[in-house]
């Protein structure tokens, strides 16, 4: 059931009401103000075309969206690619706009064989973005969330329970999805709180990611650790003031990424739009603090950046 304080279906559930004020306050602002605000380039622009196809590569391209080669089979998880989030209008959004420019645009992007969403919310499940893409996509989803997509034209959709397993089929090979349970809620609207909520578990050729998508602190990461490492955990590490039910901190991200026995973690979910109170950089400069000790486990720090995984 969703949470009483969660800032972003956008407008979904019964928040506090000093806390809604302020929310509404400042979608206001971000739809009038800021309407004029620029916004920054990525630190850098992934090249995937340069990519082999016999390693797992990986370039984050703004909030949940990462794009990722694994072995030759091309993943995009979340794909949130436009300038504004949120109630789709004709030709632009109500909701928040971008801090960061995407680092890639969507004509820049690869033939995708698999696009991944973890969950129904406008940052995450972004409509205008999703009617962008063709035909061949494979797409696999939260339980109740493929109604969703009747308006694009992707149509290989696959919905799964926590738990289950499905097998991505490519020209390249095949690749293992796995659903996992995190602790987060799914409603887009404030009366469908029946929509489900996924992290995933990728695997091929004996390598495997985490992508958490969105998640408070939750000891279910910790049940995944078994004999062999996970070689990649993607967490978000930032929202966490004041939906701190609903997001975990950059500290909270790290321990459950170490518990599930992650080599190596991806920070996501921050510097790319203001849907919370913690200044902007604050969840990377507290995530690389935490990591202090063992910095060579931070796969990349900023938007645009790139991390193929060592032999």
């Amino acid at each position: 059931m969703p949470h009483d304080d969660e800032q972003f279906s956008l407008l979904s559930s019964k928040p506090r009401r000093p806390v809604t004020q302020r929310w509404l306050a400042h979608l206001w602002q971000e739809w009038t103000v800021s309407s004029w605000r620029p916004i920054s380039p990525a630190c850098a622009k992934p090249r995937p075309e340069t990519w082999p196809n016999d390693r797992l590569t990986t370039a984050w391209l703004g909030h949940s969206t990462v794009l990722m080669n694994f072995f030759g089979v091309t993943v995009l998880t979340d794909p949130v690619l436009l300038s504004r989030i949120g109630i789709p209008l004709p030709f632009t959004a109500i909701g928040p706009k971008r801090l960061t420019r995407a680092a890639l645009k969507i004509a820049e992007l690869p033939p995708i064989d698999l696009i991944l969403l973890s969950h129904a919310h406008f940052d995450h499940l972004d409509w205008r973005t999703l009617r962008r893409f063709d035909r061949g996509p494979q797409v696999v989803t939260a339980p109740r969330t493929c109604g969703l997509l009747r308006w694009t034209r992707l149509r290989d959709i696959t919905e799964l329970r926590w738990g289950e397993t499905y097998e991505i089929r490519t020209a390249a090979g095949s690749l293992l999805v796995r659903a996992i349970p995190v602790n987060h809620w799914g409603a887009r609207l404030r009366k469908d709180s029946y929509r489900g909520y996924n992290a995933y578990v990728l695997e091929r050729n004996g390598r495997r990611v985490i992508f958490a998508g969105d998640t408070a602190f939750t000891n279910d990461f910790a049940k995944l650790c078994d004999a062999h490492p996970y070689d990649l955990a993607i967490f978000g590490i930032g929202a966490y003031n004041p939906w701190i039910r609903s997001h975990c901190t950059p500290e909270q991200a790290i321990a459950m990424a170490s518990a599930a026995g992650a080599r190596f973690i991806m920070p996501v979910h921050h510097q790319t739009f203001k849907l919370s109170v913690e200044p902007l950089r604050e969840p990377i400069e507290r995530f690389v603090r935490r990591m202090a000790d063992e910095p060579e486990r931070i796969a990349l720090r900023e938007i645009g950046g790139t991390f193929m995984l060592p032999n």
